[in-house]
């Protein structure tokens, strides 16, 4: 399994893939939440992607990814029992994390008929042990199956992009990519955001 995104991350200490996240947070303006042992961060375009992580108390994460365009958008499909499967191999202790939970904007619920029982959708579900990364088994069963691609179907490569794993990760790289994709009218607008980046930035040093 090889992808440049996927390998930055591996290498990426926690303590930076949690500053990067709750600086991610705090730029798509979205509320930081405690859930029972662990501590959720969370990035949307405001068009049907997102990540979410959870850092828990122990050491580990739990990251869930989702693209609303990707055949691995189960939501659309009502399918909780696929998307039950895409959790296995991950520790019940981060399943609990997600189920039976309230939803958010990141994270709508698929329920179980049967039982009522509740799910956080997600197109991606990785988790780390403490050490290591980890994709779920049942995603990678899935998308070897099905012939998808995991890390575009997804949504992991487009939702972690703007985390910048392996790369320069400062108000100033921010600035730039934000400019090359034609974001500023003027000089102005592009300092203004510089200085409120800086800002972000710092409360999170």
């Amino acid at each position: 399994m090889s992808n440049a995104m996927w390998d930055a991350l591996m290498t990426t200490p926690l303590s930076e893939v949690r500053r990067r996240a709750a600086i991610m947070n705090d730029l798509a303006e979205v509320a930081p939440v405690t859930v029972p042992g662990a501590y959720r961060l969370a990035w949307n375009d405001r068009g049907g992607q997102s990540a979410v992580w959870y850092f828990a108390k122990d050491g580990r994460a739990l990251l869930l990814t989702f693209d609303h365009e990707s055949d691995l958008n189960l939501y659309a499909e009502d399918d909780y029992a696929l998307q039950e499967s895409f959790y296995d191999g991950v520790p019940e202790s981060l399943v609990t994390l997600v189920r039976d939970r309230p939803e958010n904007y990141e994270s709508l619920n698929l329920t179980d008929s049967a039982t009522g029982r509740t799910i956080h959708y997600a197109g991606g579900v990785f988790w780390y042990d403490g050490t290591h990364w980890h994709v779920s088994d049942g995603l990678a069963a899935h998308c070897e199956s099905e012939e998808a691609d995991l890390f575009v179907d997804s949504g992991f490569g487009y939702c972690l992009d703007a985390y910048r794993f392996g790369q320069d990760f400062t108000p100033e790289t921010v600035v730039r990519v934000r400019a090359e994709n034609g974001l500023y009218e003027n000089e102005e607008e592009r300092e203004a955001d510089l200085l409120g980046l800086r800002e972000v930035f710092a409360r999170h040093a």
